[in-house]
């Protein structure tokens, strides 16, 4: 058999089959990975249990890695909607790290500035969200409590995953657009026996036959320990006209003589903030 992975919580997942019923899931072996949007071959184990045979190929995969390990969010997206608000205050280098996953991923990118209806706090949250409009990323304000459809548009024909940090309204937005999701988180996490864990775990929701979300747990920290260096120059919009240019073809755009990044950093044509978060990224001292 074969179904769509629509929850992932460790190494338990649940399985959506195509007669829409689910099944809770092992992968086979001590080591998993498995992500939450994934195709996946099962073998029924018992009425109610299966195992995970085989992954099928994905499109998209957007995971976040460290030093020790990686943590797959999920598979098989079109697009990544990063949810910041007005307040608390949200961290420049997560949605920095989660834009450079997304893009090295060939996955379409949506900011949402939530809490809107702060105005008071709504002109400098747009202030420090200027450094990625100016680059051409979309953004959308809304207030999830009240305004939550003006999402929906953006969502339709597309598989959307939602990331942010905690605190950020990510869970009034999927309330807001699909009242039912309490229910199914419940019915989830009966599944799965891991109803303590609620807000650890990845789900998908279906918004209509076309069109599905994925909620991902709050964010505190993006690692892209995945990434050679060259993806994450990649990965920056700004550097690409001018990769290729340095005088040195190893050039790590530090202290290196006729660096084309760091002219173009003089010249403006890069944003300081950007280029300081690329060399916390990579490492680069000084």
């Amino acid at each position: 058999m074969q179904g769509r992975v629509v929850a992932a919580h460790g190494r338990q997942y649940l399985v959506e089959l195509p007669d829409g019923s689910r099944l809770p899931c092992f992968p086979r072996g001590k080591k998993s990975e498995v992500a939450c949007g994934d195709q996946v071959d099962i073998a029924r184990t018992s009425a109610d249990q299966g195992v995970i045979e085989a992954i099928q190929p994905r499109r998209s995969l957007l995971y976040r890695s460290n030093e020790i390990r990686q943590k797959l969010i999920a598979a098989n997206v079109d697009q990544l909607i990063i949810v910041v608000a007005t307040e608390p205050a949200f961290s420049d280098e997560l949605v920095t790290r989660a834009l450079v996953a997304a893009e090295s991923a060939d996955i379409e990118i949506l900011i949402v500035l939530n809490k809107c209806d702060l105005a008071d706090r709504l002109p400098a949250a747009r202030e420090r969200l200027a450094v990625f409009t100016g680059l051409g990323y979309r953004l959308l304000e809304l207030s999830a409590l009240e305004h939550a459809e003006a999402l929906r548009p953006a969502l339709h024909g597309r598989t959307s995953v939602l990331v942010g940090q905690s605190g950020m309204g990510k869970s009034t937005l999927i309330n807001a657009l699909l009242p039912e999701a309490n229910a199914a988180t419940r019915e989830i996490s009966q599944a799965l026996d891991s109803g303590k864990h609620t807000t650890t775990h990845a789900s998908l929701y279906h918004l209509d036959a076309e069109s599905a979300l994925i909620d991902s747990p709050g964010l505190q920290e993006f690692g892209l320990g995945h990434l050679q260096r060259g993806e994450i120059e990649q990965a920056f919009r700004e550097f690409r006209p001018f990769l290729g240019q340095c005088r040195f073809r190893d050039c790590q755009h530090n202290r290196e003589p006729d660096c084309a990044l760091r002219a173009a950093l003089g010249t403006g044509a890069i944003d300081p903030r950007r280029f300081a978060a690329y060399n916390r990224i990579v490492g680069n001292a000084g």
